[in-house]
């Protein structure tokens, strides 16, 4: 089985007015350190082909297709596999 973890935001050069009214409250309730903020989407797939390449591919397929616009989205595909590796042991 493979673990996809998807982070899909908006690109930057995209207003994020969302992003921006996030940034402004938490600044206006005492964190003036907060410059900015991004908010986006967080998936995560389930999924089995019996071919590790092939699993990572056809997420991208269905990001592009589905789960981002790709227009004014760009995503990120970390699998569990490649967040173990990361960490420290």
């Amino acid at each position: 089985m493979f673990k996809a973890k998807v982070v899909v935001a908006l690109k930057d050069d995209v207003l994020d007015a969302g992003g921006r009214a996030v940034a402004e409250r938490l600044r206006h309730i005492g964190y003036p350190e907060v410059k900015d903020a991004k908010l986006g989407k967080y998936i995560e797939l389930h999924i089995e082909t019996g071919d590790r390449i092939k699993q990572k591919e056809r997420v991208h397929e269905m990001c592009m297709k589905l789960l981002s616009n790709p227009m004014i989205e760009e995503f990120e595909i970390v699998s569990a596999d490649e967040e173990k590796q990361k960490k420290p042991s």
